[in-house]
Order: structure tokens, then C-alpha cells, then sequence
């Protein structure tokens, strides 16, 4: 399987403080990665450098390679803008623009970099919200407020906003940690069948979601990369002790 994403001896500094350490890995294309480990443990921190967030942290120092394809995304003349275009980002609260509507929230991505006409506008709303199988919920209230909806339904508008801008690879932020069971499980649905067209990068606390929604699992420990490799395997006969205690529960 082809690799989308490739980290090569990533770091990331923020002042003092090394909170990504010589990280090394790969991302397979049309699969779901999950980022496993505990609080602090540079699990946000790696999947904020792969669409150069830390671009805005003043503190901040990356250095290594990140290659989208075979595109290095830190090379000077990489555009961070054209890199976000191909790099969507879900965080972990849902956060619909507030002053918009649902339909707006959709093609927001689109305002920003231009005009678009009303029938192309329209097929993207539909064809996105039915991609994370909202369509049917909000289609007879698209210009109310996003605010209005349920915190499940937020959720999947932001992802219908991120895939409405065509991404390559989706990265999510503990996308389903502030959802009750239900739109939780409705998100890991949603996960499987994105992983057709996108390749999707997932942080995680939650081991159950991880064995669930992930084809491969890497797991992390005080900013370094523990083991990773298919999740089946990491889940029931990884190679590193401390990767099991982990797992198991032993510590975390």
C-alpha cells in the first residue's frame, strides 16, 4: 500500500520544552492511523505539524521532514495555505462557524478563496452533508443557524466542511470524546466509509475507538514514538512491554 503521509525524524520544540522527539512513521493511503497514548505525550502535537498549525505558535520550532506524498510540507517553497487546502483538520469540540448557517459552514472554504455560483454551491452542500449522512436531518433548515444543531450534528457539519474543500488526508483530534454513544457511534461509522476516499489520521484517548476504527496504531510516550504498526498486531501482540501495559491499562 502506498504511503500518504511519511514523517522522517519529526521534532517539534516549543521553547524550552521537546515535545516531539525524532519521530519517525508512515501514514498508508485510504487507511485510518490512530494515535494512541497518554495526556501530554505529543499525540496533538504530531498531528498539528502535519498541517503546519505550529506555523502560528510563535515558540514553535519544527524540523525533520513531513512528506505528503512526495511533496516535503516544511520545504520553503511549500504554500501552508495549499497544504491546509490538502490537509483537513476535525478538533475535538465541534466547532460550526457561529454566525452562519448550516449551508454557509459547508462552503465556508470556498468563500475564502473566491466566488462561487449558487448551483455549484448547492450541489456541494447536499453532496457533503449526504457524505457524513446529515442531509436528510438539516435539509429543510440549511439556512438556520449551525449553532442550532445538536453536538453530533455540529461534529459531522465539520467534517462536511472540511471534506466540501476536497482534502487528501482528514486529520481528527478526538473527534467523538464531547459526543454522547450514539453520535460517537455515528462518527465511527462515518470514519470507516471516509477511509474510500481520504487517508484519515485520528488521536485518540479512547483504546476501544482505536481497535474499532483504525487499520493501523501507533502508540506514543513522552513525545516519542513507542511502536506501530497494524492495529490488530498492536492490540494483541506488540512487540513492546510498555506498549501492553499501556493497552491493558497497567498505566496511562
Amino acid at each position: 500500500m502506498q504511503n500518504k503521509v511519511k514523517l522522517e525524524q519529526l521534532n517539534v520544540h516549543f521553547g524550552a520544552n521537546h515535545a516531539v522527539k525524532s519521530v519517525s512513521m508512515e501514514f498508508p493511503e485510504n487507511s485510518v492511523t490512530a494515535i494512541i497514548g497518554p495526556s501530554g505525550c505529543g499525540k496533538s502535537t504530531v498531528l498539528r505539524a502535519i498541517n503546519r498549525m505550529h506555523d502560528l505558535v510563535p515558540s514553535a520550532q519544527v524540523t525533520g521532514k513531513i512528506l505528503l506524498d512526495d511533496t516535503d510540507i516544511y520545504d520553503k517553497g511549500a504554500d501552508p495555505v495549499t497544504i491546509r487546502r490538502r490537509v483537513g483538520m476535525v478538533f475535538q469540540k465541534p466547532n460550526p462557524f457561529p454566525a452562519m448557517s448550516i449551508y454557509d459552514n459547508v462552503i465556508a472554504g470556498y468563500k475564502l478563496n473566491g466566488r462561487i455560483n449558487r448551483a455549484e454551491a448547492d450541489g456541494i452542500v447536499e453532496s457533503s452533508l449526504k457524505r457524513v449522512a446529515l442531509w436528510d436531518e438539516v435539509k429543510d433548515r440549511l439556512r438556520g443557524n449551525a449553532m442550532e444543531l445538536s453536538g453530533g450534528q455540529q461534529q459531522r457539519l465539520c467534517i462536511a466542511r472540511t471534506i466540501a474543500v476536497k482534502p487528501e488526508v482528514i486529520l481528527m483530534d478526538e473527534p467523538a470524546s464531547a459526543l454522547d454513544p450514539i453520535s460517537t457511534l455515528k462518527i465511527e461509522e462515518l470514519i470507516e466509509e471516509l477511509k474510500e476516499k481520504y487517508t484519515i489520521i485520528i488521536v485518540t484517548h479512547n483504546m476501544q475507538q482505536a481497535a474499532r476504527v483504525s487499520d493501523y496504531t501507533a502508540f506514543f510516550y513522552l513525545g516519542e514514538l513507542v511502536e506501530d504498526g497494524e492495529t490488530r498486531k498492536i492490540f494483541t501482540t506488540p512487540d513492546k512491554k510498555q506498549t501492553e501495559d499501556y493497552i491493558t491499562g497497567r498505566f496511562g
